[in-house]
């Protein structure tokens, strides 16, 4: 088997192809068209193969130093790690570098930087969040099987299944083989990969903030490029998990890429306001005493917006000049309640200003932020924001998700079940996203679901939903339940009776109104199609008229029969390139023609799996 040009031989280059850069690995077994990793060789080479290995004990010695080296360029992010999980084998992240050293060793980046500085600045950048020593390793490594000779087995077998799954799942499928559909595809299965593991998606938002952080090494085009879509998916997708630490360095660098001219306008406005910070300073001194008087313990810090936030709210929406409002955040000593007394001291000293209180702990968005945003006419007569949390919901706010690798289970409620209800909307995506079979689907599919306009309505029970800006009734009704979608007939809004193609609006109250006959076989209708919003209602309005449909043609089995496939394949987190692999097997299992195969597969008379257990042996056993 030929293996693809220039796969693995990029040393020397000016920089090989990685992720979030803008370009795409070639796949291993690319004669068959499947992205599979290729087997491990016999004899594989190590860090100790060209460079003198240091001690075990001088390595362990460096890494308590209080100082770093020109020679330990992981020390700083070793001690950050150590200070955050005493207990953590900072050997085993010492050992990730060496081996991600030697396997990029010769590679250099656009900038002119040695390769390894960007695996090593992703580690840095987690190592700050506090994720566990299993996420440092896999960032070490995140590149070397996708521009190295590293394989996935070897990697698994230095290192363990847990870091091979992860670094697998940062893989990319390459254009050569998949075209067009390949940032799609190679996105559908990191949010599969995703789903098993999500610190495969924290890894994946380091690693392109440090590259969104060097994007002025590339061209011009390339910066507008991966900053749209760093806009369009990974900041949202940032935002979902609620790492905010994060969030708004990613957007500050999208808009120093996308709008030059607005970036340097919010730079200059920010270093012109003369007297801010001597305001801030006196108003956070004026309300800590306030606070105290009313008896509510608390630690008042200044908490200044960044610059996408400033310019997104007046430059890009139309205002003339930019503004913002002096921000405080008040870290209450308690619980819930203590958060609302604080509420009321405020309000009982500053007049609150109409329209601007939100209570995010009684309807937490949808990333479980909870605080209580208000403000006030204060000190001066100025209007000061002012958000008011406990020490948790302070930590989940910067932190999100990464919060539970932060702080082991049993401390601040954090662990496995805070986690579960974090992803609630990770799962809502596995379950749609197998039936998006065309790439451009799932991708208009998941910046639906991703969407950052969202609004909040209320069923007739007074359960409050959250759903994408502009959503229907029928959207609703899918997303409390398949069958309460498929037997919904009409919907009230706020008591009146409205069409089910109306728009909903943000505080709505919405009765479905559904079939009571159990026997009544009708369902939704194909018109639905042309109005919902979200992926899930197309999705179960979809499968209902391809259970019910009386005539099948061969066509359709052809492409039903290519999609379970194409399934079966991504859940193997490989992908199918070409029809000449299926054009062989289906010969090996004695059909004419791939047409007939892909039909019997759609009949049930053989399984997809089967087909792709076959084609996975034939490429890991055939000759490299």
């Amino acid at each position: 088997m030929n293996t693809p040009p220039d796969r693995h031989d990029h040393r020397g280059t000016s920089e090989p192809t990685q992720r979030g850069h803008g370009s795409d690995p070639s796949l291993t077994a690319a004669e068959l068209g499947l992205a599979v990793a290729a087997p491990a060789k016999d004899a594989r080479e190590t860090p100790e193969a060209d460079a003198p290995a240091e001690s075990g004990l001088t390595r362990r010695l460096k890494s308590l130093l209080p100082w770093s080296t020109d020679t330990d360029p992981v020390s700083a992010l070793i001690r950050t790690h150590k200070g955050i999980h005493p207990d953590a084998d900072t050997g085993l992240v010492r050992r990730a570098y060496e081996m991600a050293e030697r396997m990029h060793r010769g590679q250099m980046r656009k900038s002119g930087d040695p390769f390894i500085t960007h695996p090593v600045a992703v580690a840095a950048i987690l190592s700050d969040l506090g994720m566990d020593t299993v996420t440092l390793v896999a960032a070490m490594l995140h590149d070397t099987v996708e521009d190295t000779s590293y394989t996935v087995a070897a990697l698994e077998s230095d290192f363990g299944p847990e870091v091979a799954l992860i670094v697998d799942g940062l893989t990319k499928f390459d254009k050569l083989f998949f075209g067009e559909a390949a940032e799609a595809e190679t996105l559908r299965k990191l949010i599969i990969a995703a789903g098993r593991d999500v610190r495969v998606l924290v890894i994946k938002l380091a690693d392109r903030l440090h590259n969104m952080r060097t994007l002025d090494a590339r061209s011009t085009k390339s910066q507008q490029r991966i900053a749209t879509a760093t806009r369009d998916v990974l900041v949202p997708l940032c935002d979902r998990l609620g790492i905010q630490v994060l969030k708004r360095e990613l957007e500050d660098c999208v808009l120093k890429a996308l709008s030059p001219s607005g970036y340097a306008l919010i730079t200059e406005y920010l270093a012109q306001r003369e007297g801010w910070n001597e305001y801030l300073d006196r108003a956070k001194t004026v309300f800590t005493q306030e606070l105290r008087a009313g008896r509510v313990d608390c630690k008042i810090t200044v908490r200044p917006r960044h610059l996408y936030s400033i310019w997104k709210d007046t430059v890009a929406g139309r205002h003339s000049e930019p503004h913002d409002l002096p921000r405080l955040v008040v870290r209450v000593d308690g619980g819930d309640m203590d958060c609302y007394a604080a509420l009321g001291v405020i309000h009982g000293r500053w007049r609150p200003v109409p329209g601007r209180f939100k209570d995010f702990i009684a309807s937490p968005k949808n990333n479980l932020y909870r605080s209580l945003h208000t403000t006030v006419i204060g000190p001066d007569g100025r209007s000061v924001e002012v958000l008011i949390r406990t020490r948790e919901m302070h930590l989940s706010a910067e932190y999100g998700v990464a919060v539970n690798f932060r702080y082991p289970e049993g401390m601040g409620g954090y662990g496995p079940a805070a986690r579960a209800e974090q992803l609630e909307w990770l799962q809502r995506l596995l379950d749609w996203e197998s039936a998006a079979a065309e790439p451009g689907q799932f991708l208009a599919s998941l910046r639906c679901d991703l969407s950052e306009s969202q609004i909040i309505v209320f069923t007739g029970t007074g359960r409050p939903v959250l759903l994408p800006s502009d959503s229907t009734p029928v959207d609703l009704a899918y997303t409390l339940s398949a069958d309460t979608g498929n037997r919904c007939i009409g919907s009230r809004i706020n008591g009146r009776l409205v069409p089910l193609s109306s728009p909903l609006a943000d505080g709505d109250s919405v009765e479905i109104i559904t079939r009571q006959d159990a026997d009544d076989e009708r369902g939704p209708s194909e018109e639905w199609l042309t109005f919902v919003k979200t992926p899930h209602a197309r999705l179960h309005i979809g499968r209902w008229f391809e259970k019910r449909s009386e005539t099948v043609t061969i066509a359709n089995k052809v492409r039903l029969g290519r999609v379970a496939v194409g399934l079966a394949l991504r859940q193997h987190g490989r992908g199918l390139a070409s029809d000449l692999p299926l054009v062989r097997l289906a010969g090996q299992l004695g059909f004419p023609d791939l047409e007939t195969l892909l039909v019997a597969v759609a009949d049930h008379k053989v399984s997809a799996n089967t087909v792709v257990d076959r084609l996975i042996r034939a490429v890991d056993h055939s000759p490299q």
